[in-house]
């Protein structure tokens, strides 16, 4: 393959991936982008290996069809609620695999590799043992495996700085190091890496791991563009820039929804900050789980699902707030069918979506659109926020952090200061959740407190959701039989 043949096929592939993020800026176009790109990548896969002339190399062939069957499986076999915990693991994996590349120059290295070469082949080793030591975590603390919480040890900056001092002083000794030394330096600044991404990721409490997760995306991308300077591959620099460069502005995004920083997200400073208001915390959700234990009888149960039929079937202007519960109960279609049922009756039915709602940016997004609710009618938290003062109903599914007032007022919890959905501006407050318990970032939702205004229907939304359509259909059928 010639030079400039090879030169084009490169940028076509740049053309292509590049268009492919711009489609995923819509959902109705995502899958087209998701598609191209991965397309272009595969062709780049190709084209590399061609210009390389290992081609001919079976094992490469091997680890492209193996590859390809992992990928198959997951796609096929994880389910929506566990995608932010393969999103981490994904993150991870290039993470490891721009570290391996980077291992490979370092350790080989002789008097012919540039001092460039090597340090840039340290930094991806960083670069990339970081993402992959961050990425393992925040995998663990999504799936449950650790605790939610930041985990934040004794002498835990201490431990951060020492770390992140040594592993910036490996870096030029790597860079100068001779061929005898260089593989002891590069496991060294692997096991140093390591330490230090797990370190500032397990302070991450769970209401941040949007961030985490755009940041340790940011992290990949950049450590691919770093091991591509190493070994001059022009293409692995410009797609390591893209990814890296549109993690880095989901993050802003992400940190702007939570009204936080990238800093105050990894120094742990979203934690309660002290130990009387986590007690106080504590005693005001004790109280009133207990109150609503009491009072969930079945004859209150049902009195507060028939006075829920009645609100809605008085509403004009309905936003329904979807959140993280609801993908836990798999409820999205029964919310697909109560919107088409609302809107067949002639109310005006929106969808309000927060930037952090699940686990990971755009979540409810794809969630929703898999049932096929309209792309039209889903509103971001700044377009739908001021619609609240003049909505009738506010149908709260699964959601608490994103929903709860306390974030105006709770002084030094995790979500002071986060910009919330006003759901309790609207006339009535209906929320359909599993329980009371605070949500992800341990903050009591003062919503749960008795209030003239707010239903709460306590259990799994799925169930709830489909008792709400059987009471909502049979009021149509006997409202039609007086017609």
């Amino acid at each position: 393959m010639s030079v400039i043949f090879h030169r084009i096929i490169e940028l076509a592939c740049i053309i292509g991936i590049v268009s492919g993020v711009r489609l995923m800026n819509s959902p109705k176009t995502a899958r087209t982008g998701n598609l191209l790109g991965a397309a272009c990548m595969l062709i780049a896969i190709i084209t590399t290996m061609i210009s390389n002339e290992i081609v001919s190399l079976n094992i490469l062939w091997i680890s492209l069809v193996f590859g390809a069957v992992i990928g198959y499986f997951l796609a096929v076999h994880v389910t929506m609620t566990r995608i932010p915990q393969l999103v981490a693991l994904l993150n991870g994996s290039g993470g490891a695999a721009s570290a391996i590349v980077a291992f490979v120059v370092l350790a080989g290295s002789s008097a012919t590799i540039s001092g460039i070469t090597k340090f840039t082949g340290a930094v991806a080793l960083v670069v990339g043992s970081v993402t992959l030591g961050g990425s393992l975590v925040a995998a663990a603390k999504l799936d449950g495996k650790i605790t939610t919480l930041p985990i934040i040890l004794r002498g835990h900056f201490i431990l951060n700085l020492l770390t992140l001092t040594v592993t910036v002083i490996l870096i030029p000794l790597a860079t100068f190091s001779s061929s005898s030394t260089a593989t002891t330096l590069s496991v060294l600044l692997i096991l140093t890496s390591l330490i230090f991404g797990i370190l500032f990721s397990i302070r991450v409490g769970g209401a941040d791991m949007p961030i985490a997760i755009s940041l340790l995306n940011s992290l990949s991308g950049i450590a691919a563009a770093t091991v591509g300077l190493a070994i001059s591959n022009l293409l692995l620099v410009v797609v390591g820039a893209i990814v890296g460069s549109a993690g880095i502005v989901l993050t802003q995004i992400m940190c702007r929804a939570m009204n936080s920083s990238v800093l105050d997200v990894l120094m742990g400073k979203t934690a309660l900050s002290t130990p009387a208001q986590t007690a106080a915390n504590s005693i005001q959700q004790d109280d009133s789980t207990q109150t609503a234990r009491s009072t969930q009888t079945a004859e209150n149960i049902s009195d507060a699902m028939n006075k829920t039929v009645s609100i809605i079937g008085a509403a004009e202007k309905i936003i329904i707030v979807p959140g993280y519960g609801m993908a836990l109960a798999q409820a999205q279609v029964q919310l697909k069918q109560l919107f088409t049922i609302l809107e067949d009756r002639g109310k005006q039915v929106k969808f309000a979506i927060h930037p952090v709602a699940g686990r990971m940016p755009g979540h409810m997004n794809v969630l929703l659109a898999e049932v096929e609710v309209p792309y039209d009618k889903l509103y971001p938290m700044e377009a739908i926020n001021p619609e609240f003062k003049e909505t009738d109903v506010a149908l709260v599914v699964g959601a608490n952090d994103v929903v709860n007032p306390a974030a105006r007022t709770a002084e030094g919890t995790p979500i002071y200061g986060m910009p919330v959905l006003n759901v309790d501006e609207a006339d009535y407050v209906i929320i359909c959740n599993k329980d009371i318990f605070p949500g992800y970032a341990g903050v009591n939702n003062p919503l749960y407190l008795p209030r003239q205004n707010t239903i709460v229907l306590l259990g799994d939304a799925a169930k709830t959701l489909s008792d709400l359509l059987e009471k909502l259909q049979q009021e149509q059928h006997y409202a039609a039989g007086f017609s």
